[in-house]
């Protein structure tokens, strides 16, 4: 790969030097701000080898870095080692920024370009502003992609559908109104969606444009009277276009909304969420644009209705049912000495996930990490890189799907042979922290950062923690990450909603060594209501058992053992009756037999 590498890099400097300029920045993103990207979108991956679905490249005439999160590091210095790509560990005090690695590389008067349609309006605006006050100039419209990218992908064509309202339980047209109304009382006539999960959520239409999240390409302009779907209309059934039609929209080329938005009265009022919006279409719609925080349409999509709730829940039964089973399947393997793989588990997850009602698809890519691979916070298995189990050492999957009715995700660590007391000792105080933000109780408007320190606060006390963020939103049959909430260290304006779903996964990662990490997907709800106002909890949603034997007891407290007892009481209540043969059940009543 470095050798190919290599000659992407230099051909790509050719097209810099003879467009005059010094330095490229090259995010890992697409026109909608996407975190997860179809294939015509992977540049940053093409161009450097790193496969990590985060991480922005920078490309000067004599020198490239990447910078990536604390879930890619380990992947990035193995996949960029020998290309002459320095890895740039993002969020580490020592790391410099992107500005501040220019400003050491290059002198006063350089030009540093970038594609205006692959950041953010609010990003794009603070990068120039702050490039230009250090002497750069700044190019927003360089996109030279296509001469170094020959056999790029097409654009996706894949047709899409409509999402049922038995599933939904919302019609597109009463969500359009919604988002209309919210933005003529910000005082915009109309509202521009670039995201894609938005989109798909408002119209109710799902699509494969990428992997594993079944979202369509496309731009969704909504007035009142005027609602337009910009798509490849090649992705379009007659079906599909009627139903539009029924819900009052109408469609038109995906390439047409540049001149469309150009040719927008000169007073139009046009809401846009600025953190999600393309700086290129900002600047387009000029003084027509009223900018948002966060957008009514993610806003609404984060808040579950009952129908899609009651959906969800019958989705993580089913969901039980297939880890059931997988699970049995790989501990028969290795008992009796089968040759198994880490890439061999994603079969097994897969196959026993797809026979159940309304499977689509996985929710993300499978994690299996066996013992150091663990360590590797969104490792995934290749043939190469494919570890054989053993019956020691610790094995953490994290796997999730798509079904019609609901998305899952679902982390859990396992232990292939006796548990060392270091294992027991690590997983315990992992799992202290998912107990302790599973019982939260907190006032209304509470966000994530100021719940997050409940699940590190055990690590922390053994000087242990971990570098990622404790919990994501996750969509209804779409993203398997969504906000706008979250809970992490870092402040996000977005409170905690009842109805909004969020992962909750504290981990450990000891490098060389192996991973835990525990995760189930929790429902924010109300729990009461006092003179102090109304105060929310969690419910948790996920319905598998943890592995009873790396719970260290003499590290718990008798209400924390309570919580373990009582969660695996409802695992088996609520899965032992889609259990099929009695093999089925004896193997849940053994692994949720309360902790002694």
């Amino acid at each position: 790969m470095s050798t190919t590498v290599s000659q992407r890099l230099d051909a790509f400097r050719q097209l810099m030097q003879q467009a005059g300029v010094d330095a490229v920045i090259i995010p890992q993103a697409d026109p909608h701000m996407s975190e997860y990207l179809a294939a015509h979108w992977q540049v940053r991956r093409m161009l450097s080898g790193f496969t990590g679905s985060a991480g922005d490249l920078v490309i000067t005439n004599n020198s490239a870095a990447l910078w990536t999160d604390s879930r890619y590091f380990l992947q990035a210095a193995e996949q960029l080692q020998g290309t002459g790509i320095e890895l740039m560990k993002d969020g580490l005090a020592e790391t410099p920024s992107i500005e501040q690695y220019l400003v050491s590389v290059l002198e006063k008067g350089a030009t540093v370009a970038l594609d205006g349609m692959l950041f953010p309006h609010t990003a794009l605006t603070a990068l120039c502003n702050t490039l230009e006050s250090k002497g750069f100039e700044v190019k927003v419209d360089f996109d030279v992609v296509d001469k170094v990218w020959a056999d790029r992908p097409a654009l996706p064509d894949a047709k899409i559908f409509v999402h049922d309202e038995k599933f939904a339980g919302e019609s597109a047209r009463s969500k359009i109104e919604k988002i209309v109304a919210a933005a003529s009382e910000a005082g915009a006539r109309s509202i521009f969606v670039s995201a894609l999960d938005e989109i798909a959520w408002t119209l109710n239409i799902r699509c494969s444009d990428v992997k594993h999240t079944p979202v369509a390409t496309a731009f969704l302009y909504l007035s009142n009277g005027c609602n337009i779907l910009f798509i490849d209309p090649a992705k379009l059934t007659d079906s599909v276009v009627a139903y539009l039609a029924s819900q009052g929209v109408t469609t038109r080329g995906y390439s047409e909304v540049k001149e469309f938005l150009a040719a927008l009265p000169a007073d139009e009022k046009v809401m846009v969420e600025s953190a999600r919006t393309a700086g290129a279409i900002v600047a387009i719609l000029g003084t027509r644009v009223v900018e948002s925080g966060i957008s009514t349409a993610a806003r609404l999509k984060s808040v579950k209705n009952e129908v899609q709730l009651k959906g969800v829940r019958n989705a993580m039964e089913r969901d039980g049912v297939a880890l059931v089973r997988a699970f049995m399947e790989i501990e028969q393997r290795l008992a009796s000495g089968v040759h198994t793989e880490e890439t061999d588990i994603a079969e097994i997850l897969r196959r026993y996930r797809s026979q159940g009602e309304y499977w689509t698809d996985e929710s993300f890519g499978t994690i299996a990490g066996y013992g150091p691979h663990g360590a590797i916070v969104h490792y995934e298995a290749t043939e190469e890189s494919s570890s054989t189990l053993k019956p020691e050492g610790l094995l953490l999957i994290d796997s999730g799907a798509q079904y019609y009715d609901g998305t899952t995700d679902i982390t859990r660590t396992i232990a292939l042979g006796i548990p060392t007391a270091q294992e027991r000792t690590d997983f315990t105080l992992v799992m202290k922290g998912h107990i302790a933000l599973a019982t939260a109780i907190f006032p209304a408007g509470t966000r994530g950062a100021q719940l997050d320190a409940l699940a590190r606060q055990f690590l922390w006390k053994h000087g242990l923690s971990y570098l990622h963020g404790t919990g994501h939103g996750v969509g209804h049959f779409l993203g398997v990450h969504e906000g706008p909430h979250s809970i992490r260290l870092n402040n996000v304006e977005a409170p905690l909603l009842p109805g909004s779903i969020t992962s909750n996964e504290p981990g450990v990662y000891r490098e060389g060594v192996h991973g835990i990490r525990c995760e189930n997907l929790v429902l924010c709800c109300e729990k009461m209501e006092t003179e102090f106002g109304k105060f929310l909890g969690f419910e948790t949603l996920t319905l598998f058992p943890f592995d009873r034997s790396l719970f260290d007891l003499s590290l718990m407290t008798a209400e924390e053992i309570e919580w373990v007892n009582n969660y695996h009481s409802m695992v088996a209540e609520r899965l032992m009756p889609h259990l099929a043969d009695d093999a089925e059940r004896a193997w849940l009543k053994e692994h949720t037999k309360p902790l002694e």
